[in-house]
């Protein structure tokens, strides 16, 4: 499994990538089954929204490359040139659609959205005491912030709750009755649904909410409640249980760690992003829990400025593996 594209035979690995030294060229076992014209090659100038800034740095990951090394053995390494591998619906589900279309394997976002469910509730029942502690805190963080703290970096908090499909009609007539003796919609449901939904606070609740995909054959929907430093902003009632789980850095860790490969989330920031020119691209680590059997993943989000939020849009890159080079000539050692 895998997308990896050699330049000297053009073509991808269908399965585990052979390790090389950077001094000796690449293998002729790297022959797969995807050839040239199934993978895409889009330049970094015809990506949309992108400022040239962003453009600058990204073509230089794709002329260059970035050199990766094993983190189990850093004698062995790749060097990758790194593709635009096209747009995917911001639906919510594009993490998952992104890992797939970037890993090339034949499986839909929602089979990954389960698999990373389950691997996320498989390691949560073997982990000790500290590291339970710290994912839950996380996650409370994330979804069930502290709204009496936190203003000093979000101007509005976003507090995530579960409501049962096969309920919200129940929900729907305790909202009127409280319509129906004088209290504003908004306040009437942040009451019920505060009362009556699950709060997504613990890794439980976590494993429910990502498993949404937005699809009728979900169990919940998501609810969310907007607040300011001042109160209540708005109530997101997603009427129509469209509104999918936004996958955050759990999940990818959890994908990390399923199919045993580390996942680079590179991060392109523009003008707004705070940040100088040189500086403008990230690359943010995933590592799986357990060992590192093949190559890495690398997905694209364009950053709008410096947001934690957890409604990041992920793209697939397409890792193309060149011929080993020092590391003076390559665009960034990861």
């Amino acid at each position: 499994m895998g997308k990896v594209v050699c330049d000297s035979t053009a073509a991808a690995v269908s399965s585990g990538i052979p390790w090389w030294d950077s001094t000796t060229a690449p293998s002729s076992d790297l022959t797969g089954q995807i050839s040239p014209a199934q993978v895409p090659e889009i330049s970094w100038d015809g990506v949309p929204g992108l400022e040239d800034q962003q453009k600058r740095h990204l073509t230089r990951l794709c002329s260059k490359g970035v050199l990766w090394k094993h983190p189990e053995d850093q004698n062995r390494s790749i060097v990758f040139r790194l593709m635009y591998g096209g747009e995917v619906e911001g639906d919510g589900n594009c993490l998952f659609t992104a890992a797939r279309k970037a890993m090339g394997i034949d499986a839909t976002a929602r089979d990954l959205r389960v698999r990373t469910v389950k691997r996320f509730l498989e390691d949560l029942g073997s982990v000790d005491g500290e590291t339970n502690t710290f994912i839950q805190s996380a996650i409370r963080n994330m979804y069930s912030p502290d709204l009496k703290s936190g203003w000093g970096i979000h101007v509005v908090q976003e507090v995530k709750l579960l409501a049962k499909k096969q309920e919200r009609q129940a929900l729907d007539s305790a909202i009127d009755e409280l319509l129906q003796l004088g209290m504003q919609r908004e306040v009437a449901a942040e009451s019920i649904y505060k009362e009556r939904c699950l709060p997504v606070d613990d890794g439980p609740s976590w494993a429910k909410y990502m498993s949404i995909s937005g699809s009728q054959d979900d169990e919940y929907d998501i609810i969310n409640l907007h607040y300011t430093e001042d109160g209540l902003l708005t109530v997101d009632e997603n009427r129509d249980g469209r509104a999918a789980a936004f996958g955050d850095d759990i999940a990818i860790e959890c994908l990390a760690t399923e199919f045993k490969r580390e996942i680079y989330v590179v991060q392109a920031h523009g003008s707004d992003g705070m940040v100088d020119e040189e500086n403008c691209v990230f690359f943010l680590p995933h590592r799986p829990r357990s060992e590192t059997c093949e190559h890495p993943i690398f997905l694209f989000m364009k950053g709008t400025g410096w947001c934690g939020a957890g409604a990041d849009h992920y793209e697939p890159l397409t890792a193309h593996c060149s011929t080993p080079v020092s590391h003076e000539k390559v665009a960034f050692v990861l």
